[in-house]
């Protein structure tokens, strides 16, 4: 019996731990991501800042809100329209 119940609590245990590792991993926040530009036609890595979409009374899941950064510009500021949050 007690093994049982052992065996319940740390089953309980792994599935909080995974729920939380997932939610920690791919849910809300700064997030590296690999894009084609669309100005340079060049892959790109950028750094997202990923927030909840916008429908009306709706989980619609994640969408790119704003660029952090980007490997083609090498460390200057963002001074371009950001055309690839349409492709994220």
């Amino acid at each position: 019996m007690t093994s049982t119940v052992l065996l319940a609590v740390v089953a309980g245990l792994v599935s909080w731990v995974t729920a939380g590792y997932a939610i920690w991993q791919w849910g809300p926040g700064l997030r590296k991501r690999s894009v084609q530009c669309p100005v340079l036609k060049k892959r790109a890595k950028v750094l997202v800042d990923q927030r909840e979409a916008k429908f009306v009374s709706s989980y619609a899941g994640l969408q790119a809100a704003d660029v952090q950064s980007c490997s083609l510009l090498n460390g200057s500021p963002l001074t371009c329209g950001k055309d690839c949050l349409q492709r994220l």
